[in-house]
């Protein structure tokens, strides 16, 4: 009776951990414009980790995403209304933007890194398909509060140097970055553009998550790009019939906002800022960026590159 007692107890602190989500957070700063060093921009980002699998989000993106949510629920309980007024949301807290408007998810045991996104109202995600070879060193240095190792890595064309600690059994860190004996506890790449520095870890009860949209457009890394400009054309295509049958007559279409994944996918771009500025994308393309004064992360347009990868 006693070691069924012992066996129920067990498998009930299983099941009670496997149902909640660790989230790592970190300050995370990010030079927009590397061309013009218009300054560092600093916002949150989550790593949360559940069971053997994990997300990875800005925190201003999943305020957003879950306000999305909440709301397009509330409407739907309401759906009786003749009129849905959007303009509920406006009452609500506000994110501010992200340089991280997509979600990265991994599982964790398998290595397996997908990254998901929105176009015109369609998600579309693939798989990540580098590998990452890192070169760690011997020796530990105590890296925001923790015993860390060194690590180094040249991925996307830039150079990281990761430290990671084995105290936290966790082999993955934020963005694609996994694979080493330890979570991450800082990353920044060699020009100091990018910057991740954990600062706190916490446990969420019932924490949020998007699903995979059931349509989700399977993409690869090399086709990615183009596949979402298709996306793109045909939305705008289909707009423009749309329009010409309704006999040309003002429509309000609202599929710029990018939504997807949790645990096991998604991604999300909401609307562009207005500004100066150039940014270098991952093939050096020039896209338009937040003025310096904005206070925002530069806009990407739908069909640009990730900057923080340059190849």
């Amino acid at each position: 009776m006693r070691q069924k007692l012992l066996g129920f107890f067990v498998l009930f602190l299983i099941t009670m951990s496997y149902g909640q989500t660790t989230r790592y957070i970190y300050e995370t700063a990010v030079n927009p414009d590397s061309i013009n060093l218009v300054g560092m921009k600093t916002e949150r980002t989550f790593l949360d980790v559940k069971g053997d699998r994990s997300l990875f989000i800005s925190e201003n993106k999943l305020i957003k995403d879950s306000l999305f949510v909440s709301f397009k629920s509330e409407i739907k309980e309401n759906s009786k209304k003749e009129e849905k007024d959007f303009s509920k949301l406006e009452g609500k807290r506000h994110p501010e933007p992200t340089f991280f408007d997509y979600f990265i998810t991994k599982n964790i045991p398998e290595h397996k890194v997908y990254y998901y996104d929105r176009i015109a109202g369609k998600q579309i995600y693939y798989q990540e398909d580098r590998p990452l070879k890192w070169e760690i060193s011997n020796g530990t240095e105590k890296q925001n509060g923790y015993a860390a190792q060194k690590a180094v890595v040249n991925f996307g064309g830039r150079v990281w140097i990761a430290w990671f600690t084995k105290d936290i059994a966790v082999s993955d860190g934020p963005y694609k970055f996994s694979g080493l004996p330890g979570l991450i506890v800082k990353l920044e790449d060699e020009n100091g553009d990018y910057k991740f520095d954990l600062v706190k870890k916490i446990t969420v009860k019932n924490a949020f998550e998007e699903a995979i949209s059931p349509d989700a457009k399977q993409s690869t890394r090399v086709n990615f790009h183009g596949d979402k400009a298709a996306l793109e054309l045909e939305f705008g295509k289909n707009r423009r019939t749309m329009a010409g049958d309704s006999g040309g007559g003002n429509m309000n279409f609202s599929g710029g906002g990018r939504h997807g994944g949790g645990m096991n996918g998604g991604g999300m771009r909401g609307g562009g800022h207005s500004g100066g500025g150039m940014h270098r994308g991952m093939e050096g393309n020039n896209v338009p960026a937040q003025g310096a004064s904005g206070g925002a992360f530069p806009m990407q347009s739908s069909t640009s590159e990730n900057p923080i990868e340059l190849k």
